[in-house]
């Protein structure tokens, strides 16, 4: 990893609201922490949404959407919804999809990261285009949970 790559982990670090960022590569790995917050959310790179209601990974506030779930990205990066350019997409809407389903991939700085659902439902709508950019938080898909 150059310094380079490393400057870019600490500015999505300092922009995204998360207290706790690890990251490991094959010749790297980097953790970053903050110790002003009261409670730690943990991104891994490999795998970084997380189950619990506080990741931005999934928001249960269902007033909003006459009760879908958001599925939304932790990091900022560009979406993508297939696993290579000539594959078929990892879900389309009607989809029936389980909480270890992976939905999509955010790449952020040349990493790879599979995005989950995290949630046991059917896909009712896809709210950005494959090779978007994304911000941290932003809503990427819309589940109606069983």
């Amino acid at each position: 990893m150059n310094i380079k790559e490393l400057r870019e982990v600490i500015a999505i670090f300092q922009e995204a609201d998360i207290a706790e960022l690890e990251i490991e590569r094959e010749d790297a790995k980097i953790k970053l922490k903050r110790h002003s917050e009261p409670e730690v959310r943990h991104i891994v790179a490999q795998s970084p949404a997380s189950a619990e209601s506080r990741d931005p990974g999934i928001d249960r506030t269902e007033e909003k959407n006459d009760g879908l779930v958001e599925i939304k990205t932790p990091m900022v990066g560009t979406f993508y919804s297939a696993p290579a350019p000539d594959a078929d997409p990892f879900v389309d809407i009607g989809a029936d999809v389980g909480e270890d389903a992976v939905v999509c991939i955010i790449e952020a700085m040349k990493l790879m990261n599979e995005i989950k659902a995290d949630v046991k439902g059917r896909i009712v709508k896809i709210l950005v285009d494959n090779g978007q950019p994304v911000e941290f938080g932003q809503t990427l898909f819309l589940v109606k949970p069983e």
